[in-house]
């Protein structure tokens, strides 16, 4: 079966965190906080797909008609946002992503619209072309996408990744991802050959519980990670930017403490785990500084949450 009839397909990931660069090698772009997702368009649909494999179109209709805005049949990678203020806002897709509600969802995206930014085309005219040069894909993908609201193509510059670095400070943008020109696209890889610059660091972690509003009125989430040893430790706490109704939003369940002989944590309130974001601003100390609870996120699996690999 043809892989556009298949699906499935596993996005290529960055693999390296680094500092801002300049490289003659590399073309640079802004870095888009939303969700990542792979695009399969064809002349009568689309289907858009996170990377986990599940369908999105259905939280986010307003994008149902991408394909009208390809002139061929193609598989696109890119990022869903919500823009507010002219900046992807994060929480907005987060919130979009847990609704199930079709009123709801009417309401939201009549109000904050989804758009989604491609960044790459990994099949074109019924073959893939993941074999090309990433340059050489950027070429074929200026050819097929006809920019509207809802889909546009990400720009780039060539070579001067720390000026661009500069502007995503000025600007508040998440940061900057730099790619080697003569990368190829394999499904699933962490390459070296894509890295990114964070202006806001931010961090994925497994909430597993809670800790319900004090005396300050404040709610704390536990957050834990699977050590080297395959072993769910908890990591930090973290409370700004969270709340009650807001889990609730995100549907968690209660469960089970999932650690054994745990002392210190009678109060806690224990959920299904849920993989979260957390931001926070970059220090030299131990712990996470500045930490802020960004989101719940439904596209990455709690076993990839891991001390060894923070990115």
């Amino acid at each position: 079966m043809d892989i556009f009839e298949k699906k499935g397909i596993r996005p290529m990931l960055i693999s390296e965190r680094v500092d801002p660069y300049d490289d003659e090698e590399s073309i640079f772009e802004f870095k888009i906080d939303g969700n990542r997702c792979i695009a399969y368009n064809d002349k009568y649909s689309s289907d858009l797909r996170n990377k986990r494999d599940i369908k999105i179109l259905p939280r986010f209709p307003e994008l149902d008609f991408l394909y009208k805005n390809c002139r061929h049949k193609c598989i696109l990678d890119g990022e869903l946002n919500v823009l507010i203020n002219g900046k992807p806002d994060f929480y907005e897709v987060q919130k979009r992503s847990t609704m199930t509600d079709p009123f709801k969802i009417e309401l939201s995206y009549k109000r904050r619209p989804a758009n989604f930014v491609a960044f790459d085309i990994i099949y074109y005219k019924d073959k893939l072309v993941t074999n090309l040069s990433l340059i050489e894909r950027r070429k074929i993908l200026e050819e097929v996408v006809s920019e509207n609201n809802i889909l546009s193509k990400s720009r780039y510059i060539d070579t001067n990744g720390t000026a661009l670095f500069k502007l995503a400070e000025e600007y508040g943008f998440e940061g900057v991802v730099g790619k080697k020109k003569a990368s190829q696209y394999w499904f699933g890889k962490e390459t070296k050959e894509w890295s990114k610059v964070k202006v806001i660091k931010d961090d994925d972690y497994i909430c597993i519980g809670y800790f319900p509003p004090s005396e300050n009125n404040m709610t704390s989430l536990i957050l834990a990670k699977y050590n080297t040893e395959n072993k769910l430790v908890i990591t930090n706490r973290v409370s700004l930017g969270v709340s009650v109704s807001k889990l609730i939003q995100y549907g968690v369940k209660r469960s089970y403490c999932p650690i054994e002989n745990l002392k210190g944590y009678d109060n806690a309130i224990w959920i299904e785990p849920m993989v979260c974001t957390i931001e926070y601003m970059p220090s030299n100390k131990h712990g996470l500084r500045q930490a802020t609870f960004k989101g719940m996120r439904n596209d990455k699996l709690p076993e990839e949450c891991r001390i060894e690999n923070d990115l």
